[in-house]
């Protein structure tokens, strides 16, 4: 597991336009924290990363968003979710396994169904109100190699 430490809106802002600059065709992030903690926020800046303009929201009520950038983007947001069936019915795998960038806010929400090459991504609260953690990891190749290309130790 890989952390970094982000002291201000401003750092975590630059962190998901780092990270949306180097996301690839079919990357899926797995985004965890307490409400609050700025999952959304780091989704709005790795859509900006991505060269998104829409403005990005998080699709509590819909469960997902698309948006269109130099690659495609889909936003999932499971906190809502009623049952597994919501995300069958909705063709979830299209999703999971295309060649967009593909994010679930509340990941850990749907653990067996995200693919097991993905970037786990839990973000927590630091001493100070914009403080934030981001803790990365993941089984697969690609988790080390963002790690590597965002520079992190």
């Amino acid at each position: 597991m890989f952390n970094v430490k982000l002291n201000s809106l401003e750092e975590t802002k630059k962190f998901g336009m780092k990270l949306g600059e180097i996301l690839k065709s079919g990357d899926l992030i797995s985004l965890m924290g307490d409400l609050g903690a700025g999952k959304t926020t780091l989704t709005q800046s790795i859509a900006q990363g991505l060269e998104i303009n829409d403005y990005v929201t998080s699709p509590t009520f819909t469960l997902i968003n698309e948006y269109e950038g130099k690659l495609p983007l889909y936003h999932f947001d499971v906190y809502r979710l009623g049952s597994i069936d919501e995300l069958y019915d909705l063709g979830y795998e299209e999703y999971f396994y295309s060649n967009g960038v593909t994010i679930v806010e509340w990941g850990d929400k749907v653990l067996d169904l995200l693919p097991k090459d993905r970037i786990n991504i839990k973000i927590e609260k630091g001493k100070k109100f914009q403080d934030r953690i981001i803790y990365i990891y993941g089984e697969g190749n690609r988790t080390k190699e963002i790690v590597k290309e965002m520079n992190i130790n």
